[in-house]
């Protein structure tokens, strides 16, 4: 049995190639850019106002004093929108501009609307001072310079980087494909049904990871269920999936030293460059990697036990998604013991735990009861996993910890 630790680095170094596409941007929700994307264009456009008010020439108030004001007169009005007004500018010419309207060249600075004293019908305003330059004015390439990096490389696309492609007129990015996951649950006790006897249990596993794609950034699709003398018949999927689009097959129960525990068997009769079997963990000790030799594809074999598949496939499977797709190592969150907590030394423990905010703003984290992994009452009350480290057993009140949330992605909160 080898270390949580231990088994990071065997993925880390087992990961398998997935291929690039190019994608419409505004598609490209949860997908991950493979290349910087740059800005075709200046950002804004053309130098325009930030505010609603008239446009000057800073120049033409220089020698104007309080008790000598100056009339300017209007010659026009600009909207956002509007095409480039083209009326030739003179001395004391100003013309009323709208927020977003691009400023005529001749004009440099704002002044607002609420600061304007009118003259003679509305038709000039009245300056009685000195205006300096560039007063309200957004100018043009100050947001965004044309080639200037809009998104990185390794970024997950999110709502505001696509606002920014439309914005920026970006059509099309380059992505990672989506990982296509193939997911079989196993066992005759396993049912699809609603309605079930005592000795039969509803298939979650396959529902819930299923459910977990959006966040996690795969495909999934449903192999069935695998009966406990269907060992031939796993064999042939796997063969199956060396000459397909399936990146990686993902097993649900079967995967320990029992009678009908035959995933491991099965895959260890291909040929493989990686492979591990029970890692020192709680939940879901008995966990299998494996990356077919020679080939772009990997197998999990998760617990069959809903809670063990759950936080295996938080902490083993989504860990090398993030490999594969080149993204950064995931962050923790840190958190403040609300009590003690006792676990085994050498294990790992990943605990249905509560993330809370106390009156004094601390994130504060509190294990909850029924820890045990065929208890699922905790975890729909849960909104975090615990990671409580190997090589130590008592964990005190007010110690700092490592969180993961179980749905989603510590990296949506950077």
């Amino acid at each position: 049995m080898i270390s949580y630790q231990y088994s990071k680095r065997i993925l880390k170094k087992a990961t398998i190639k997935i291929k690039d596409e190019d994608i419409k941007s505004t598609n490209s929700l949860n997908r991950v850019v493979s290349k910087n994307v740059y800005s075709g264009i200046n950002y804004p456009s053309g130098d325009n106002a930030a505010f609603d008010g008239y446009a000057i020439n800073s120049n033409d108030t220089k020698n104007i004093k309080k008790n000598l004001p100056k009339k300017f007169k209007i010659i026009g009005l600009i909207a956002a929108g509007n095409k480039p007004f083209k009326k030739k500018i003179k001395k004391y010419d100003t013309v009323e501009i709208m927020t977003g309207g691009i400023i005529p060249k001749g004009f440099d600075t704002i002044i607002p609307i609420e600061k304007i004293i009118f003259y003679q019908n509305k038709k000039n305003i009245l300056l009685d001072g000195k205006i300096t330059k560039y007063n309200h004015v957004r100018f043009a390439g100050s947001d965004f310079k044309k080639k200037e990096i809009v998104v990185k490389k390794n970024t997950v696309i999110q709502p505001n980087h696509i606002l920014a492609f439309k914005t920026l007129g970006i059509k099309n990015i380059t992505v990672k494909k989506k990982i296509n996951i193939l997911f079989f649950s196993t066992g005759n006790e396993i049912s699809n049904n609603d309605n079930i006897p005592d000795w039969k249990v509803r298939n979650s596993n396959c529902h819930y990871i299923k459910n977990l794609n959006e966040n996690f950034l795969y495909n999934f699709k449903d192999g069935g269920i695998l009966r406990d003398n269907h060992q031939k018949i796993f064999k042939s999927k796997i063969t199956k999936m060396l000459n397909s689009k399936t990146d990686i097959i993902i097993t649900s129960g079967a995967v320990s030293a029992g009678k009908f525990d035959f995933v491991p068997s099965v895959i260890k009769s291909f040929k493989l460059s990686n492979y591990f079997k029970s890692v020192a963990i709680r939940p879901g000790k008995p966990i299998l990697f494996a990356k077919i030799r020679g080939k772009q594809k990997a197998i999990f074999g998760l617990p069959g036990n809903p809670m063990s598949s759950a936080a295996c496939f938080r902490f083993f499977v989504f860990p090398y998604i993030k490999y594969i797709l080149g993204l950064s190592e995931e962050k923790p969150i840190k958190a403040t013991l609300k009590s003690n907590f006792f676990k085994k030394k050498n294990f790992t423990r990943f605990a249905k735990s509560k993330l809370n905010t106390t009156k004094n703003g601390k994130i504060e984290v509190e294990v909850l009861q029924g820890q045990e992994s065929f208890r699922i009452k905790s975890f729909v009350k849960s909104n975090i996993w615990a990671l409580l480290p190997s090589g130590k057993s008592n964990f005190k009140k007010g110690e700092i910890v490592d969180c993961f949330f179980p749905n989603q992605s510590n990296s949506t909160l950077l």
